[in-house]
């Protein structure tokens, strides 16, 4: 071993290039062997420490993001046709529409495919470096029942209102009382014009009226989401009981 490899190791640690660090022994072997000049070695050392950082942070995104378990688009099954074509759904992926700070909502019955066509567009956009969080609506109107009163809804509510995509899951399943309704307009309205939205839904934005119990406040809501927004129906039978599974 090279005499220099703990002084390595340790002004490593101080300027904190961990990855370095901890595979300098076998960087530098390699080096042995392929012979770089002097500047590739140090690009080839640099390389290695971002990579490496880039590969934590997004391990930390993802976590972050609370994405379900199916969020790979790679795995979409296109012989389940629910209105979405192919084409479509690669447009979509290229996330141009994110870019301009466009919505998307996904409307249609339960098993249609609205959670994983979002969760796959929000994994994509996550690799792409963007702030994306993935939230039902429940979480999203406990976090802002509880941003003032609890530190970690505070920090929560702190993210979602410096992301770049969020995705809500589930708006309008359940009415909303006229307290949570205000709340979640207030949220949005300080937001939508920086923040883009997937939103997927079963209910048409003609019963969000019903819903929130409040024509003039589901007015003011879908104003906002629906002035650059793509509307997408999803139609057809439950993928999940087309593809039903038994214990036997």
């Amino acid at each position: 071993m090279s005499q220099y490899i703990p002084l390595i190791k340790r002004h490593a640690t101080r300027l904190r290039l961990s990855s370095i660090g901890s595979n300098i022994s076998r960087l530098l072997e390699e080096a042995e062997q392929d012979h770089p000049s002097y500047d590739e070695l140090i690009c080839n050392l640099f390389s290695h420490e971002v990579k490496e950082r880039e590969a934590k942070q997004m391990i930390i995104r993802i976590k972050l993001a609370k994405l379900p378990l199916m969020h790979d688009l790679d795995q979409y099954d296109y012989a389940f046709t629910s209105g979405l074509s192919p084409t479509q759904l690669n447009q979509l992926r290229e996330l141009n529409w994110l870019d301009q700070c466009y919505n998307i909502m996904l409307s249609g019955p339960s098993g249609t495919g609205k959670t994983f066509i979002s969760a796959g567009l929000g994994y994509d956009a996550l690799r792409r470096g963007y702030k994306t969080y993935f939230r039902n609506i429940s979480d999203i109107l406990s976090t802002l029942r509880l941003k003032e009163l609890s530190a970690s809804a505070s920090r929560e509510f702190k993210r979602l209102s410096e992301s770049q995509l969020i995705i809500i899951d589930d708006v309008m399943t359940l009415p909303l009382n006229k307290d949570d309704g205000n709340r979640f307009f207030v949220f949005i309205n300080q937001i939508y014009e920086t923040t883009s939205f997937i939103i997927t839904t079963n209910k048409s934005p003609a019963e969000w009226a019903r819903s929130l119990d409040d024509e003039t406040l589901a007015t003011a809501l879908l104003d906002r989401l629906l002035h650059k927004c793509q509307l997408i129906m999803l139609e057809g039978d439950s993928y999940r009981m087309q593809n039903r599974k038994t214990i036997f």
